[in-house]
């Protein structure tokens, strides 16, 4: 049974909907397409591993590191 002016599952529409948008957003900012094999930062050699787990990496494991470190603080 509805209450208010809106209808049976108005909210929990909003919020899938507001889920799936955050999905989105997040996975277009995953790296895509063809892996560096050096690092774009520092030139070290970025390993086949991570290339192959990480499609479109661009960072080596240490520069991202870092990264992530100086986005976390600054956030």
């Amino acid at each position: 049974m509805a209450g208010g002016w809106t209808r049976d599952g108005a909210v929990q529409d909003q919020i899938d909907a507001s889920i799936d948008d955050a999905i989105k957003e997040a996975r277009s900012r995953l790296p895509h397409g063809k892996s560096l094999t050096h690092c774009e930062e520092c030139g070290a050699p970025i390993p086949e591993a991570r290339q192959k787990a990480m499609p479109g990496v661009r960072l080596c494991v240490a520069c991202q590191a870092e990264l992530d470190k100086e986005q976390m603080t600054s956030s």
